[in-house]
């Protein structure tokens, strides 16, 4: 008998989202009525002019051909964060090579497991530590100074981390991305989002921080819950995992590689450079 393969479910590739976002958009322009915001001067009972965004009306421009030239001028206009993941990108590929990063996760997880001798930390679950504060970290990093993009480079250490403690690639992006970005929403003191909609509201500056305290752990709380529940569950049965074949790779060369890596370049070194590294992605 001939045995009936069901075809799996494949999410579209990425330029095919987001060409398809233009076209909605694109063809949103022909219903949409055309509008922007502009400031005012407004003077008040007391004398006292203050600027205000005031919304107008203006006429619309439907888009047609110009959707060809959307991603080039998308490019132009965000080069400088183009250039900065290259650059990322470029750092991180050298270190790769090296074998840096895999003696480093290693060293890491090695260390991290003659923790379980205490008590505490047997019962809580290393594993389950090591997610929990990386995950509050870039939480933080996002609800405090708007960490975004700068999370690239990071995901390619963790990524791998994740898989090396018995998880796949969605956790390491979980730990990083989706961490910053739901720090990003609660924005306790974000300087991108609070800052600069408070100025323009004439608010006090980061008033209402107690609100935004309360939904960044809420926020928080509700992510990191879910990510433990899902780790555990991919670690219970690896195959459950929904990238389970694309992080094949990453385990065979955990396995292969992980203890056996030759280490020549100097452990200091690659930890100086590690942390110029680091150092220049937040001044960036």
């Amino acid at each position: 008998m001939n045995e009936i393969k069901k075809k799996k479910r494949q999410i579209p590739h990425t330029y095919v989202v987001v060409f398809t976002i233009i076209l909605i958009c694109a063809g949103l322009t022909w219903f949409v009525p055309g509008g922007e915001y502009v400031k005012e001067s407004v003077t008040d009972a007391n004398g006292v002019v203050s600027e205000q965004m005031a919304f107008h009306y203006v006429e619309s421009q439907p888009q047609t051909w110009q959707v060809f030239g959307a991603m080039f001028k998308g490019f132009e206009k965000q080069a400088g964060i183009i250039v900065f993941i290259i650059m990322i990108g470029g750092a991180f590929w050298i270190m790769n090579s090296s074998k840096a990063i895999d003696v480093g996760i290693m060293s890491f997880l090695k260390r991290a497991r003659k923790l379980e001798r205490f008590k505490l930390i047997r019962v809580l679950g290393v594993d389950n530590i090591i997610l929990s504060l990386v995950y509050i970290m870039f939480s933080t990093f996002g609800a405090v100074f708007g960490m975004s993009e700068e999370t690239i480079a990071f995901i390619i250490i963790l990524v791998q981390l994740a898989i090396s403690m018995g998880y796949d690639s969605i956790v390491g992006v979980n730990i990083v991305f989706v961490a910053a970005a739901l720090g990003f929403a609660g924005a306790i003191l974000n300087p991108f989002t609070i800052g600069i909609a408070q100025g323009l509201a004439d608010l006090p500056l980061f008033s209402g921080i107690e609100y935004r305290l309360f939904m960044w752990i809420f926020l928080t709380t509700v992510g990191l819950v879910w990510l433990l529940v899902y780790a555990r569950k991919v670690k219970k049965n690896p195959k459950r995992s929904l990238v389970f074949e694309e992080d094949e790779y990453w385990r065979k060369r955990g396995e292969t590689e992980g203890d056996g890596v030759e280490y020549h370049t100097p452990r200091a070194a690659w930890v100086s450079y590690f942390i110029i590294l680091i150092g220049l992605i937040i001044f960036s």
